[in-house]
């Protein structure tokens, strides 16, 4: 039987849409009825229950508020957030720990502008979100009226796509588009900005709409060629090693990923974006490369003569000074999205493709190369590697004043808590502590600030993470500074019954920018010190903030840890807590600092073990 063609575009449209994760049952089967003479209020809730949300993180006010008049018989929850970024970030931790797409929700004007911050975090790190925003009457904007920002404008260089809704009919159209682009092909924020009289127009309700995207459709499928040249490539290499950044995990590639690194036996390297991609506990795993990365991992890619960059960018935190990087390297680069393909360094073979397609192929065609006898000998390589990895490990000292460790702590939390339980973290030492000291062995257990490096994104992570998955134990591990940021957000958890639990490590300053002032700055502390302090420099007795107190204060549980003794007890402690959010404030030394480091700027070749401790390698070694 033949169709006609806006029947084969509804079903082409049904059928892209399944593609968006859903909590319930696929979109084919759960196309919502039809209805008129309902207001795009209304149209735009029964648009967010056909793509199957579940919960949206957001505050209401004026301009948004006719959409929290339906939003109130929905089936669609809705998370009373504390500040919208808070709301931004719930979004992004419920995006990170169960792969679909997150849903923020905020008013117009101070309320839009709030969640620039967590966009620019969700776009830098690839993460499906779709932010909705009311605007103020279409007949006010461009008039400065009360509570208008342009925020489409605004948010233009941080959104994958940006739409402003002017007809109330389009309003499942937009929603089903917003999410087909969040969570397709490279994924990241779509903003959606409706304006109060669309919200509140009469209009008829049909699912599902015809999406209308011209230019957009993303590679999935690698060139074929492409993929027997990287596979020769790598069938002939020495010293190959494999690169695997954040797409990995956002292609859902990590089991082909162990196929692959089986297959060649190659080493394994994992940006602070793919934690958990490869298990730590595998021998091919070096570890993290770049700034804060291990030893091993950072001298094998500078002395590789292969790379496999699957999912990876380049970033200036892996490279460092970006001429010297991995110099005799020939380079395999293989990415969703083409225009990161040759930005930062040339690709001798470009790939264009999504991570789980392309590594799949890419182990049929080594299959082939082994096949005809081309097997490399990796035996020479390793045992650098090996010898690099015993001789400088990553470790740290015990503070010389007796004061708590903040790796310990992080270390045994690690141990304690296991690795099912989902970790995220603030920016700074703290961040790279937990990517450091925690063995991550599975996806989805390791949510940070990657590319953005935002400070408060642990807490509300935490709760988006602990809602998508609360099957889950989630730790959220946090500076005092970065704390103070978005702490609000615990009264959330506790309001709404998503007990997450905190470590703040909580050493009275900025500790990573102090880190860099002890290093750089010949120990200039200029305004890093958040302690209370006397006269003579020595801090107050008087805890401002007490973390205990406002952990209280918000419904928390409150435990405080200074004592080595007493590390375990107090996780443990922490862990038998099921019923409500724990802060546990953990008193740690203010002078531990992060190592190994390669200075901003400079050459991965110069790479510290520790301070003052530069790696020497012999002359027979490449």
């Amino acid at each position: 039987m033949s169709t006609t063609p806006s029947e084969s575009a509804t079903r082409e449209a049904a059928a892209a849409l399944t593609g968006v994760e859903t909590t319930a049952r696929s979109l084919a089967e759960s196309a919502a009825e039809p209805a008129t003479g309902i207001t795009g209020a209304q149209s735009l809730v029964r648009s967010l229950e056909a793509v199957g949300v579940e919960v949206v993180f957001g505050i209401p006010g004026g301009a948004i508020l006719p959409a929290y008049d339906p939003l109130f018989d929905s089936r669609v929850r809705h998370v009373l957030v504390r500040h919208e970024q808070g709301a931004g970030h719930a979004a992004t931790g419920y995006a990170q720990a169960t792969g679909r797409v997150g849903v923020c929700i905020a008013t117009s004007g101070p309320g839009a502008t709030n969640l620039v911050t967590p966009l620019a975090d969700a776009y830098m790190d690839s993460v499906p979100m779709v932010a909705i925003t009311g605007q103020v009457p279409s007949a006010a904007i461009g008039t400065d009226a009360f509570q208008e920002a342009d925020i489409r404008g605004i948010t233009m260089p941080v959104t994958k796509h940006n739409f402003l809704v002017t007809d109330p009919a389009s309003i499942p159209q937009r929603i089903a588009e917003a999410f087909h682009l969040a969570s397709t092909g490279r994924p990241g924020p779509v903003l959606v900005d409706i304006p109060k009289d669309v919200l509140q127009a009469t209009t008829d309700f049909a699912w599902p709409p015809r999406m209308d995207l011209p230019g957009y459709k993303p590679t999935t499928r690698p060139h074929g060629k492409q993929v027997r040249e990287a596979a020769a490539l790598i069938a002939g290499a020495r010293r190959p090693v494999l690169y695997v950044g954040g797409g990995v995990l956002k292609a859902r590639a990590t089991e082909e990923l162990a196929e692959l690194a089986a297959l060649t036996g190659a080493p394994v390297v994992t940006t602070l974006m793919a934690r958990g991609a490869f298990p730590d506990s595998s021998p091919q795993h070096l570890g993290m490369p770049g700034m804060h990365g291990t030893v091993a991992a950072v001298t094998a890619l500078q002395k590789a003569d292969v790379l496999v960059a699957l999912g990876a960018r380049f970033d200036d935190r892996v490279t460092g000074q970006l001429a010297t990087f991995a110099p005799g390297a020939l380079v395999v680069h293989a990415d969703i999205d083409p225009a990161e393909i040759g930005k930062n360094r040339k690709a001798d073979v470009p790939i264009v493709g999504d991570a789980r397609e392309t590594i799949a192929e890419l182990v049929t065609a080594l299959r082939a190369e082994h096949e005809a006898g081309r097997t490399p000998d990796l035996a020479a390589w390793w045992e650098q590697l090996d010898d690099w990895r015993t001789r400088y490990p990553l470790g740290y000292d015990e503070p010389e004043d007796g004061s708590l460790s903040p790796q310990y702590v992080i270390e045994r939390l690690g141990t304690i808590a296991g690795p099912d339980a989902i970790y995220t973290s603030g920016v700074g030492q703290h961040q790279m502590w937990a990517a450091q000291f925690i063995r991550y062995e599975k996806p989805g257990t390791w949510l940070n600030s990657g590319g953005l490096g935002t400070m408060g994104y642990a807490v509300p992570a935490a709760m988006g993470a602990k809602y998508g998955r609360p099957e889950a134990t989630v730790w959220a591990i946090d500076g005092d500074g970065c704390f103070q940021m978005t702490n609000q957000e615990l009264a959330t958890c506790a309001i709404e019954g998503i007990p997450v639990k905190v470590a703040v490590i909580n050493n009275g300053n900025l500790g990573m920018v102090r880190q860099w002032q002890t290093l750089f700055y010949e120990g200039r502390y200029s305004n890093t010190r958040l302690h209370a302090r006397n006269a003579d420099g020595t801090p107050k007795a008087v805890r401002i903030p007490d973390f205990v107190a406002l952990a209280e204060a918000l419904g928390c549980v409150g435990l405080r840890c200074e004592s080595k003794d007493d590390v375990d007890s107090v996780i443990e402690k922490a862990m038998a807590i099921t019923d409500a959010p724990v802060v546990i404030d953990f008193v740690v030394g203010a002078d531990a600092q992060v190592w190994p480091m390669v200075a901003a700027g400079a050459s991965n070749d110069d790479i510290l073990a520790a301070r003052g401790l530069r790696p020497v390698f012999g002359d027979n070694q490449v």
